[in-house]
Formats: C-alpha cells, sequence, structure tokens
C-alpha cells in the first residue's frame, strides 16, 4: 500500500487475509471471534473533531517496534503501514471489524477497529442515530490517532469499510487525502438503498412514508414519547422473514455474531432509530468519487450477493487505479 502505487499491494495483503480467515470456516466462514497470537489487542479511546469520543481496538503486529528500542519480535525499525476498519452499519466493531483488523494485522498492517458515533462504546446521544457525516469524522479521527503513534507511516494509512462501512469510508476518503487506499467488502450505499431500496424496489410513495413516519415521531419525541427505533435485524423470525433478514439473523442473533455493548440491551442493537433514518436519503457518498485518484480504491463483493449492485456502481463511477473483484 505504497503512495502513489497501484491496488495490488493492497489487493494481495487483504485478499490473503481473507483467505486466511476462511480457513477458520466453523462452518460458515470466518470466526468472528478468531484471535491471533501475533498480534497485540488494545482498547483506545480518541476525540473526533467535534470533541465526540470514539471507542476503537489497536491491533498491533507484534513484529512492530512500538517503542522504538527493539522490543518488535523481528527488532523491526521500520514504522509500519496502517488500516481503520469499519464495522456494518447497525453493527459494532466487535462485529466483524475486530476480525478484519486481526487479519490485517497477521499481514503487518497496524489496524483499529472503531464503534461509530452513537454505536457500540462511542459517544453520541439519542444511540443508534443515524448521522453519515459523523461516521466519515470518526473514521478521520482514528486516522489521526494512528498518525500520532511512532511505530505508523503516516504516508501509509487506509482504510476497510465493511457493508455499511464501504460507504462511510469512500465519503472519508474523499475530503482527507491521509487516507492513501480504500477497500470495501459488501459494500452498502447506505443512501442509494435507503432512498431506493435493494435494485431500485421502493417506491417513492414509500420514501414519503417514511419521511413522514419520521417527522411525525419527532414531534412524539419532542412531546415526551420514547425513543422508537426501526429495521436492522429482526428480533425473531417469522414466516414473512425474507432470504436476506434470514441471513441477518443469522449472524447477528446467533452466537456466531451476537454481540450486545454495555451501552445498550439486545432488544436493541442494529436497530436505528426513527427520527434519524431519513438523514440518510441526503446521503450520497459515490458523487464525486472520481476525486478520489489516483489514490486506488478496491471492491470485494460476493458474485450472488444483493448488495453487488452498489459495488458496480461504485466501480463504475470511480476513476483508476481501481479494482472490482
Amino acid at each position: 500500500m505504497k503512495p502513489g502505487g497501484t491496488i495490488n499491494s493492497l489487493s494481495i495483503a487483504l485478499l490473503n487475509g481473507l483467505s486466511t480467515a476462511m480457513a477458520q470456516n466453523l462452518s460458515y466462514g470466518a470466526d468472528n471471534w478468531y484471535t491471533s497470537n501475533q498480534v497485540t489487542v488494545q482498547p483506545i479511546t480518541f476525540l473526533d473533531q467535534f470533541q465526540s469520543p470514539i471507542a476503537g481496538n489497536i491491533f498491533i503486529p507484534n513484529s512492530v517496534d512500538r517503542y522504538g528500542n527493539g522490543t518488535g519480535s523481528t527488532n523491526s525499525t521500520t514504522s509500519a503501514p496502517a488500516l481503520v476498519v469499519g464495522h456494518p452499519m447497525g453493527a459494532v466493531k466487535e462485529q466483524s471489524a475486530n476480525l478484519y483488523a486481526t487479519k490485517m494485522a497477521e499481514q503487518g498492517f497496524v489496524a483499529i477497529s472503531l464503534d461509530m458515533p452513537f454505536w457500540g462504546s462511542s459517544g453520541g446521544r439519542p444511540m443508534n442515530t443515524v448521522a453519515p457525516e459523523s461516521y466519515a469524522e470518526a473514521i478521520s479521527a482514528a486516522v489521526d490517532f494512528l498518525g500520532t503513534q511512532e511505530f505508523v507511516d503516516r504516508q501509509r494509512i487506509g482504510a476497510i469499510g465493511i457493508c455499511g462501512s464501504g460507504s462511510f469510508v469512500i465519503s472519508a476518503a474523499k475530503i482527507d487525502s491521509r487516507i492513501r487506499a480504500v477497500a470495501t467488502s459488501s459494500m452498502y450505499d447506505m443512501g442509494a438503498v435507503t432512498r431506493n431500496g435493494i435494485q431500485r424496489a421502493l417506491s417513492l410513495s414509500e420514501r414519503h412514508d417514511m419521511v413522514d413516519t419520521a417527522s411525525q415521531q419527532r414531534w412524539a419525541e419532542v412531546d415526551g414519547a420514547n425513543i422508537a427505533i426501526t429495521g436492522g435485524t429482526p428480533d425473531v423470525l417469522t414466516p414473512e422473514t425474507d432470504a436476506i433478514g434470514r441471513e441477518f439473523y443469522d449472524y447477528y442473533r446467533t452466537s456466531r455474531g451476537e454481540f450486545t455493548p454495555p451501552t445498550t440491551t439486545p432488544n436493541m442493537t442494529t436497530h436505528p432509530t426513527v427520527a434519524s433514518q431519513p438523514k440518510f436519503l441526503n446521503f450520497y457518498p459515490f458523487n464525486d468519487i472520481d476525486t478520489i485518484a489516483p489514490r486506488p480504491i478496491l471492491f470485494i463483493s460476493g458474485d450472488q450477493a444483493h448488495s453487488r449492485e452498489f459495488s458496480e456502481d461504485a466501480y463504475s463511477r470511480a476513476a483508476w487505479p481501481k479494482e472490482l473483484f
């Protein structure tokens, strides 16, 4: 992941990490709770530009000399490349972001997984608020934190966005040139999917209903009603649960990936608030995506994934160097 280089170094490192993860499979693929004896993990907290606390974990390869005195296992004196890893929309760092960060640290990257503002252990109230500008800012704030570590090379910091965070890292990279390379995995454009649904299945009337519901909920909350939540992962499976909901349930509501941060309760996890959800209607992360060039972008998508349309859209708009895997 060298400045001005091609996509290949990031692509190969990321894919190597993913292929190693697949070997863990536990019948479903990568083990979400995988840990590595090659990596040291530490909890961290830092402030974004809005002075809101962001919670995260930093994953440091044991080969990295953290103290400049030969304490790395290979006695390395070279600053390491680094990555910020964003979790899926509605998830927290313990759900897939920690795994990606661990696997990339095994490849030699210092990596940060972070809780987006209003989620997990990060600041912001009310919890579960949709705030795409704040999400992008948190990614840049994580770059700030990495750049203050003496063992990190400031010229080799990139970002990985998983699911919804794919659109957040692109949003951040458009206005933060310190993010030298971007990779997304199973990316959702959270703006487009909110406006249009999957494969543009959402009608204009349904969009109006969403706005009206959120607007009335704001009145209700001003008048003292409890905060209402919507969407996210089904809490229970019913005969009406669609295939996408069942896949989400299989991860977020079972031991495979279920996690409840100390700041919330199980029935709140993954569900954004009704009143804040329309903020995604104004979120257009792929507009001007071509301005990220000449920094490279890698899009990874399953060839049968229902979210594939978003990676293909972003790829078609991005400028070279770019890769759709």
